[in-house]
Formats: structure tokens, sequence, C-alpha cells
């Protein structure tokens, strides 16, 4: 099963959570059957009735564009010298998003997203007109209508601005509907093929194990650290019962690999229970320099017929701290290896390099993965 991550961030590998006794998880929890899955869906629309806060003609030639498009639809046609003239300061152009469930029907609603394509200020209090959203295959499975709810504010006057949270994107609760269904293959063939969230042997061998201990030997087969096969029932009634008593079964405890997540840019470090550390001394020393300049002024006699001179004299200064020679004794716990961390006293962008010296010097045993 999946072990509870402990965060370390902030100042020096700041407090780690205490570790707590892992427990069982479902199946449901470690792995997903294969085809089901939902589909990403997208489609350019319009944006309607903004309060003077669309997209600019000259800037953003999509809007005018796409609202030529509609009305030609709507059987009222726009010459090139008739769209040239509008003024599209109420409509802006938006990309709008959404995810097709899997087992999803004709008639079902499902939550979009619409952001905006241009330089729009604000889609607050607009309505986003009937646009069609397809899938990677070019064809239309929804369609999306409805009025925007924008989580933000602002206001402008004389120069100044305030707003608050982001004012050009929003979301349509149950925005469009569904007009076409994607083939499933869950009732096809004698097996289904479960897909473990993370790649580990060890958890693939368990499941098979759990699933052949409750419907018997040779039920399941484990076909690499990722996918496992189970022989299901082919009527669609008693497969739908099959997978969701199987979905429910627990799975023993697994110990997941010992790894040490570095985040290089923000200086976060994230480890799991499995860490350990073997004894090691490091020493670790900073190293300060501080450039200081201060203004000259260089004044001439008088009457010397020279001119005021103004220049700059530097001053370098570098400091070393000492760096003690610390050692850290072997940890077998997570909470060991906190205290030993944090007993160095370094700030989390100096573990950063600590940790991959431990880790070349044999004595860290984790993967250490940098994002």
């Amino acid at each position: 099963m999946r072990t509870g991550l402990r965060c370390m961030t902030g100042m020096a590998v700041a407090a780690a959570l205490l570790s707590t006794p892992a427990h069982a998880g479902r199946i449901k929890e470690l792995a997903s059957i294969e085809g089901v899955r939902s589909n990403q869906l997208s489609g350019f629309g319009l944006v309607v009735g903004l309060d003077g806060t669309g997209d600019s003609t000259t800037q953003m030639p999509y809007a005018t564009q796409g609202l030529k498009n509609y009305m030609d639809q709507l059987g009222l046609p726009l010459s090139a010298a008739g769209a040239a003239q509008l003024q599209m300061k109420n409509v802006a152009a938006v990309l709008v998003t959404a995810q097709l469930p899997a087992f999803a029907r004709p008639g079902q609603l499902i939550d979009i997203n619409v952001s905006s394509l241009g330089n729009a200020k604000s889609l607050k209090g607009g309505t986003l007109i009937a646009t069609p959203l397809r899938g990677a295959d070019g064809e239309i499975y929804a369609l999306a209508q409805g009025n925007l709810i924008v989580a933000g504010a602002g206001a402008s006057a004389g120069g100044s601005k305030v707003q608050v949270n982001h004012l050009s994107a929003g979301r349509i609760p149950e925005g469009a509907q569904v007009e076409r269904s994607v083939p499933t293959p869950l009732q096809d063939g004698t097996t289904i093929s479960l897909s473990l969230d993370a790649t580990d042997f060890q958890t693939a061998r368990k499941v098979a194990t759990a699933i052949n201990r409750r419907f018997g030997n040779g039920v399941a087969l484990a076909m690499d650290g990722r996918t496992i096969q189970v022989k299901a029932p082919t009527t669609p009634n008693e497969r739908v019962n099959f997978i969701a008593e199987l979905e429910e079964l627990p799975v023993e405890e697994t110990i997941a690999a010992a790894k040490v997540i570095i985040n290089a840019r923000t200086g976060s470090i994230v480890m799991n229970q499995a860490v350990t550390l073997g004894p090691c001394a490091v020493a670790h020393g900073n190293l300060s320099i501080s450039i200081s300049s201060t203004p000259v002024v260089s004044q001439p006699n008088a009457f010397s017929g020279g001119q005021t001179v103004v220049g700059e004299k530097t001053s370098i200064d570098i400091k070393q701290d000492t760096g003690k020679i610390v050692q850290l004794p072997a940890s077998a716990k997570l909470t060991d290896v906190v205290k030993a961390l944090n007993s160095l006293g370094a700030t989390p962008q100096d573990l950063l390099a600590i940790l991959q010296a431990i880790k070349s010097a044999g004595a860290l045993n984790a993967e250490l993965e940098v994002i």
C-alpha cells in the first residue's frame, strides 16, 4: 500500500510529521480498471454581455472573427466592412475545457472551465454562448452554454487598480450537455486488467494474492509490476457485481521504496518513512560576500577651470563561517533522520547540497529525485 509521506519544508527541514502506523488499503485505492477513464474535451467560444471588459478589436481578431461566424450561422451575415466596425468591448474570445467522465451518456450534464484567450480585463457577469466541445478525434461530444461564475472582483480609477483573485477565468457548473458517449471496453473479453497507480512488483503480487484468496486460485495473475489480469464473469450484471466486490478487497501493507523528493526552486524536501541514514560525518560552512559602495565627490579649486567629478568608493568584505564536523549516527526511523538533519542547523537550500553529498557517500539509503 502507499505509505504516508512526511513533508519537511520551511526552516532547515522544519518539523516533520511523526510516523503513524500504516494500515491495509483497498484495491480501489491502489489500482484502476484499464479502459475505464475520462476524456479531455475543449472548444473555442465567445462570452458576451461583459460590462466593457471584453477583448480589444485591434489586438484580438479572434473575437471579431468568432462573432462574425456565429452571426453567419444565425442567418445574419456581416460584410467585411461591417465586421471591421464592430466594437467588441462586451465580447471575449475564450477556450472552454471539460472532462468527459467514463460511462457518460447523452443528456447528462458536466462542469466546464472557461478561460480568456485574449486581453479581456474580466469575464465577470458574462454568458457563454453555445460552444461545441470536441475530443482528440475531432468529434463533438458535448455542447456548452451558460452564465459564468468568476470568484473575484476588481476596480480601477485614476491610474489605481485593486483586484481580488483572477478575473479572466471562470467556471460553469453543469454547463455542458453530453451529446455523444464514448465506448468503454469494460464488457469485452473474459478478463479485465487492473493497472496499479505506481509500479511496484511487491504490490502487484499482493493484489493478485488478495484476489485469489477471495475468488479462488488462478483468477488473478500479475503480469508485471503494474498490471494484474483478472478473470471476470461475461454477463454485464455479474461483471459489475464482481468488480464492485473486487475493489473492496483489502491488501496487505507494503513498504514503498525509500525516496527523497527535492524541489530545487522552493527548497522543499519530502521523504517517506522508508528512508534510513547510515553513519557519516558532515562539515558545512557558509561563505558570504558583502559589497558596499560610497559616493565620492571631487570638487576642483575655485577659478581652476576644472569640473566636479562624482565617483564611487567600493569595499568588498568576504566572510566565511567556520564549519564544524558533525557526526550523524545511523538512523532507522524517519524521526531519527529528521533529528539528525536538523542537528546540522542548515537551511533548506543548504540541505539540498548536503543530502546529495550524503547520497554520493553511500550513507543515505534512498533514491533522490529533483523536481
